[in-house]
């Protein structure tokens, strides 16, 4: 059996087969095989078993709100997030050029990552091995799930909100953005009237970033009611 990995702990899930998870977390630019096909594979799995979570968990969901959600799910921004949370960059072997432009907190490099990792996980397991280590790393964004996110967007629910109780309107606010520019990424913060409700929120994008923060505002607004 193969030595125990740090990831492995925080994965819940124990490789026999090193070779695979090595593969998972080589980047391209660097030498020996790297996790291009392997994301391409966890891809589809990861798809999979966020599609059968979200139908068992939502019944009462149709098929373009399941969607929707799904997206939501499986997109750049989520596993970015996810994949830090593990520590996924530490792990990553990159090229010198991708090491110096700061290659292991770019989202594009941790999310393609994480799915190579899933599907890693599936060729070295199989799929129940790998649908157990997905829910467990999609445990919290999953619990959070419900329908209501899939009618509308966070900025549109906020403002719904505050109109609702007639309070002023969001700010949002672009804090940072840092990255080349084809790769950039944004800190905004979405700041009301009051200063106890700020939070801000990351994305690949401006628009993604203000839904994050916007999320994050209502998050806090559900807990005071």
């Amino acid at each position: 059996m193969s030595p125990i990995h740090p990831l492995d702990e925080r994965l819940g899930y124990r490789f026999d087969d090193r070779v695979l998870l090595d593969a998972a977390l080589t980047h391209r630019s660097a030498r020996g095989r790297h996790n291009e096909r392997l994301e391409f594979l966890g891809d589809g799995v990861l798809d999979l078993v966020i599609a059968e979570a979200l139908y068992r968990r939502l019944p009462e969901a149709d098929e373009g709100q399941l969607s929707r959600l799904r997206a939501n799910l499986v997109n750049r921004d989520a596993l970015a997030r996810l994949a830090r949370q593990l520590g996924l960059g530490e792990y990553l072997r990159l090229g010198s050029g991708e090491l110096k432009s700061g290659g292991k907190r770019r989202d594009s490099i941790l999310a393609d990552a994480l799915e190579a990792l899933f599907g890693a996980v599936y060729l070295d397991g199989g799929f129940e091995a790998a649908r157990d280590v997905i829910l467990t790393v999609y445990h919290d964004l999953l619990a959070g799930v419900s329908l209501e996110q899939a009618r509308k967007d966070p900025k549109t629910r906020l403002q719904e909100y505050l109109q609702g109780r007639g309070l002023p309107l969001p700010e949002y606010q672009v804090l940072e953005i840092t990255g080349q520019a084809h790769e950039q990424h944004f800190r905004v913060a979405c700041r009301l009237a009051d200063p106890h409700c700020e939070a801000q929120g990351e994305g690949s994008s401006r628009r993604r970033a203000e839904q994050a923060a916007a999320a994050a505002v209502l998050q806090r607004l559900e807990r005071r009611t």
